[in-house]
């Protein structure tokens, strides 16, 4: 409902396009940033961080962080590269832009998916943590490398790019930085003053519905700038469309069946599915604007970006827990006992049920 109230506001108004971009400093559009920034403070202020070194230490960790990272930085840039030359490759514009957008590993909105999908809060914090790290000191050698490179060994002329390390740690520091400090102060402020049964059971509840507000709010404000886009140049959108999808399909399933298939339990898995299929819309779109111009395919092509992400993801996330239904099980145990986590694992064609 927010994604055609979006649309048709964009479309029947074309004057609300003009007043939110009006509304920007540099590629930064502030409504957008308000939004994604206060959609995430609830999802962080929720993490554990007391108990992140004790989390990070435990067995199995070493395996999350590990697939994790090469699902981000090897596979998904490079299944995006592919999809680009497959689908886009007659039109160099609209395929650099979808590179842009595969080589952005999301810092941002896959803290909400993850929160939706009763995914592992903790483990979020900290693979998005590490992707940030990683962004900044990668994501200019890996544009280089695919669009500059790789784009001329496939195509015979490679576009040179020039994006600054600064560029890329400012949108981390605004996207990921200000919510993610937000979260901690609140959490051992109020931990400290008021007690942890007052936080989780009081304050958590009261916060975290807002959440679900400003991730509306942010929909409805980044379909409402380019609704005249959509409505207007369907096709170029359906182009973007097709590979975009694709690849959200294969990364979020591959990435959940590497999780089951590494015995991790639901939450884990759902974590490592999330921040490997999602992407940051909020660099993508930054770079394309700042390298290419606003008037760019490219650019173009990252606008694009969130608006398939958004509906997929929503979806994926009721996939999530479609799974969690079919291969995963908990298991009733008596008050103030752990409870083990069963995971369903197909033997012989039926599936089975194994301690974990």
């Amino acid at each position: 409902m927010a994604m055609a109230v979006g649309v048709s506001a964009g479309y029947a108004f074309p004057g609300i396009s003009s007043a939110l971009n009006s509304l920007s400093v540099g590629t930064t559009s502030i409504p957008i940033a308000i939004g994604l920034i206060w959609m995430m403070y609830p999802p962080l202020a929720r993490v554990r961080y007391e108990d992140l070194r004790k989390i990070v230490r435990e067995s199995g960790s070493k395996t999350m962080l590990s697939t994790s990272l090469v699902l981000n930085w090897l596979v998904g840039p490079l299944l995006m590269f592919l999809l680009a030359w497959a689908f886009l490759g007659s039109y160099p514009g609209l395929r650099n832009g979808l590179i842009v957008v595969g080589l952005a590993r999301c810092i941002a909105m896959v803290i909400v998916w993850n929160n939706l999908a009763n995914g592992d809060s903790e483990w979020a914090a900290i693979l998005v943590a590490l992707n940030s790290i990683f962004q900044i000191v990668l994501y200019s050698i890996l544009a280089y490398f695919y669009i500059t490179l790789a784009s001329s060994w496939i195509g015979g002329q490679g576009t040179v790019v020039n994006i600054s390390l600064l560029a890329v740690a400012e949108s981390v520091i605004v996207y990921l930085g200000i919510p993610f400090f937000g979260g901690v102060a609140t959490r051992f402020y109020f931990l400290k003053r008021k007690g942890q049964e007052w936080y989780e059971k009081t304050l958590i509840p009261k916060l975290a519905p807002t959440s679900l507000i400003a991730l509306l709010f942010t929909i409805v404000v980044m379909f409402s700038l380019k609704g005249a886009v959509i409505v207007s140049l369907p096709y170029d959108v359906l182009l973007v469309a097709v590979p975009l999808l694709i690849y959200f399909v294969i990364m979020f399933f591959s990435s959940f069946a590497l999780g089951m298939y590494s015995r991790m339990d639901y939450q884990k898995t759902t974590t490592l599915a999330f921040t490997a299929a999602s992407n940051n819309f909020e660099l993508a779109i930054a770079v394309g604007v700042s390298v290419f111009g606003l008037a760019s395919q490219e650019a173009f092509a990252t606008v694009i970006g969130p608006l398939i992400e958004v509906p997929v993801m929503i979806s994926l996330v009721n996939v999530a827990y479609w799974l969690q239904k079919r291969y995963f099980v908990h298991v009733a145990v008596p008050p103030n006992k752990v409870a083990p986590f069963v995971t369903g694992r197909p033997v012989g064609g039926e599936p089975g049920l194994e301690v974990t």
